[in-house]
């Protein structure tokens, strides 16, 4: 397949070409992020020793193809390499040119005034530093290179981590800022974050202040990392590692250059000069022993012969590993509780909160940008100033009080308030309330929570009106299941929509799944009853709502995103659009434990495969990845499936996916649409399915089991008995589905099977 730019839909159109200098993780990183959006990207390093000049960029392009960096190994074929000594002259094509080289000023403006001399008037300049201060490296240099520069900050690895710290300053035309803006929101699927021109930007500024309190004060007030890790975890909402196992994931080397290049650019006064982690002693003796974290397999914690081990920094030995009682998620209630648990929480979050207070004004216009960059660069579930909400403002203005610290503004501006965020906002870093204004064109769904009154409602779908005439269909049960009461809000929307809207949108904004099919508990439970009159009967009842779905007589386009798999995947292929978020993770894994799909799953994928009469490559594609519980890593692998069809898009941003989805269906309700014929396969019969079985029996891993799925499987996906050529229409394949289905789960080895994935979330290898 080839990544092109009409693949996607919502991008700006202000990038067609860009470039990057320097093939290190972060460039080579953010290059691959650049070619999975389909934009042509040149990558450029040093030159290469031995006559291979372009060796070091070839080699940080193998590097994302072998980590992931791609959404596709196709991507890859976007990106040119080159050296900056023979290929300078091609930046004059880019429209934005990363620099990620090393952090030395000096070598970077030195670049930059080479930069200068070939680069096109207009394009975006940006350097993905993560400390150095932007008017250090524009110091001297021309005034169109002031005008057309920034910092972008990308987090690493660049496609996982979705904040982008973007830091303008005052030479910086408002052009450029937007451009690079909208380009890392639109093309590159990122959260860009407004910084100010300071030291560690404000991710780093407030993340290696909390890590240098947590590690400090655990020393100083005798926790053992797992204690501390327990107290300072959960209760936090910041991940799971706690701060000892994050400074592992880390790594404990980079104290000294990352905590005292830090250190050594804000004042004396500063709180991370207070807490120098840099020059603690206990830190300094590991870094010197090579206990670095997990890069060399031991730090704070390590795992020898398969026992979990802690370090002790006093006697510099490790020991077994002592699990630390549990903190709860009660912040406030720990805090309050005696003893050192209690104690310490109280420490960390009180210099934590004032720390974000104090420095806010210094580091961003407003406490919603430092939340939303400590949640997207730190993994934190909350930022410092919705952490103190939760907690409460009021509470710890009090406490921090009755120990005679001093309050910061800011602090006692939102404890006066009743919190930092209003009811219809949150405050600036200077204590005004700001109500933002949803962007032109974004779509957010009521809140349930605050009891809005939604068009129709069941216990786990809601549709709601959405503007422009179109409707949204939102599925919220846990992990979006699909249950009887999803159909019956399915069927209500279809019988209702003709009347009030033009079309419908399948989605939601939930971040992790658009639907995981039934909950094999309920499939479970049923089987368990022996009632199979009442399972088929249900399995009917979802086939008809899938059905009369896509013969509805307005369009319907699905905003699929996150985890999409068996019922969930079966819904969007019988929807008549897919607008699909880039990290899809879309398939039918079921069919490992037997599941096989019967909602019209595997007619609508006949349907977009192509496949019919041999020869069937197509169809033998299909097969061998639904036997296999095929899962597509991105959107990309989803349209190598099938899933995605050739007019389906790509949006690279989450947050756009609804809007996107809603402008697909506006269209698509405006060409005058008319739904789909009911259609009929030219299948490959009894002979293409004994080809597909002599594949599936020779296959070395194959049980007696995944054959007797595979056998159904085969039946189903070549049209029963019928001849090779026959002519068999989708419904005669939905009711193989049920046989088939039904045919399954009587037998005891696919009742285990269904049993274990119940119970454990995994498929069961008999």
């Amino acid at each position: 397949m080839k990544i092109q730019r009409d693949q996607f839909s919502g991008m700006t159109p202000a990038i067609d070409r860009a470039a990057v200098i320097g093939a290190g993780s972060m460039g080579a990183g953010i290059a691959a992020q650049f070619a999975s959006a389909g934009i042509p990207v040149l990558l450029l390093d040093i030159p290469g020793q031995d006559g291979q000049r372009n060796g070091p960029a070839e080699a940080g392009l193998q590097r994302q193809l072998k980590t992931g960096g791609f959404m596709h190994p196709a991507a890859a074929e976007c990106i040119t390499i080159g050296n900056t000594e023979d290929d300078l002259a091609l930046l004059a094509d880019a429209d934005w040119i990363v620099e990620a080289i090393v952090e030395k000023p000096d070598i970077k403006q030195a670049l930059y005034a080479r930069i200068e001399t070939v680069r096109k008037d207009g394009s975006v300049v940006s350097s993905n530093t993560s400390t150095l201060p932007r008017a250090r490296l524009v110091s001297g240099l021309p005034p169109r290179f002031d005008r057309d520069f920034v910092i972008t900050h990308f987090f690493n690895p660049p496609r996982q981590m979705q904040l982008v710290e973007i830091i303008s300053g005052p030479g910086t035309a408002p052009a450029t800022t937007a451009k690079a803006t909208l380009a890392a929101e639109n093309v590159l699927g990122k959260t860009p974050v407004m910084a100010r021109d300071t030291p560690g930007f404000i991710a780093n500024r407030i993340g290696c202040h909390w890590l240098a309190v947590g590690v400090i004060e655990a020393f100083r007030q005798g926790l053992t990392p797992e204690e501390a890790d327990a107290a300072a975890g959960r209760p936090f909402t910041v991940p799971g590692t706690g701060v000892f196992g994050l400074m592992d994931l880390v790594g404990i080397d980079l104290v000294p250059t990352v905590w005292g290049g830090l250190e050594a650019m804000l004042p004396p006064t500063d709180e991370l000069n207070v807490y120098r982690l840099s020059q603690d002693p206990a830190l300094a003796a590991m870094v010197a022993a090579g206990l670095h974290g997990r890069k060399t397999k031991a730090g704070f914690y390590r795992t020898q012969n398969g026992v979990r081990e802690t370090y002790d920094p006093a006697s510099q030995t490790f020991r077994p590993f002592r699990p630390a009682d549990p903190a709860g998620n009660d912040l406030k209630a720990l805090c309050e509780t005696p003893g050192k648990a209690g104690a310490y929480a109280w420490t960390v979050l009180s210099e934590v909160i004032l720390y974000a207070s104090t420095v806010a004004p210094e580091i961003a216009g407003d406490i919603a940008a430092i939340d939303t960059a400590m949640r997207l660069g730190y993994n934190w579930g909350k930022g410092p100033f919705a952490l103190a909400d939760s907690v409460g403002v009021a509470w710890i203005a009090q406490r921090l009080a009755s120990e005679g610290r001093a309050i910061p503004p800011l602090l006692a501006r939102a404890a006066a308030l009743g919190g930092f965020y209003t009811q219809d906002g949150y405050l600036s870093t200077t204590g005004e309330a700001i109500r933002p204004d949803l962007k032109a064109g974004m779509v957010s769904l009521p809140s349930r929570a605050a009891g809005a009154a939604a068009l129709l409602s069941t216990p786990s779908a809601s549709l709601w009106d959405i503007g422009d005439g179109v409707a949204c269909l939102e599925l919220h049960a846990k992990r979006a299941v699909l249950d009887p009461s999803v159909f019956d809000a399915l069927d209500r929307t279809i019988a209702q929509i003709p009347t009030h809207f033009q079309a419908l949108v399948i989605g939601s904004e939930d971040p992790r799944a658009f639907s995981t099919g039934t909950d094999p508990n309920l499939l479970a439970a049923l089987i368990d009853s022996g009632d199979f009159a009442a399972l088929e009967a249900t399995l009917r009842c979802a086939q008809d709502s899938l059905f009369a779905l896509k013969r509805s007589p307005f369009p319907v386009v699905a905003a699929a995103f996150g985890q999409t798999l068996d019922g969930g995947c079966e819904l969007i292929l019988h929807c008549d659009a897919i607008v699909a978020h880039a990290e899809l993770a879309a398939g039918m894994p079921g069919v490992k434990s037997g599941l096989l799909p019967a909602w019209g799953g595997c007619a609508q994928s006949l349907l977009r495969s192509g496949s019919g009469a041999l020869p069937p490559e197509a169809l033998q594609r299909l097969f061998a990845g639904l036997l296999s519980g095929q899962i597509s890593g991105s959107a990309h692998w989803a349209r190598d499936m099938g899933i995605l069809a050739p007019g389906d898009t790509i949006t690279m941003n989450r947050a756009h996916l609804l809007a996107d989805a809603k402008a697909r269906a506006i269209v698509l309700a405006k060409a005058g649409y008319r739904p789909p014929m009911p259609a009929s396969l030219s299948v490959a019969g009894q002979a293409g399915a004994a080809i597909l079985m002599d594949w599936a029996n020779a296959q070395p891993d194959g049980t007696n089991t995944d054959k007797t799925i595979a056998a159904h499987l085969a039946t189903v996906l070549t049209g029963g008995n019928a001849e090779k050529g026959a002519s068999v229409s989708e419904d005669a394949i939905r009711t193989l589905e049920r046989e088939a289905f039904l045919g399954l789960v009587r037998l005891p080895e696919i009742q285990a099977r269904i049993a274990h994935l119940a119970k454990t979330g995994k498929a069961l290898k008999n």
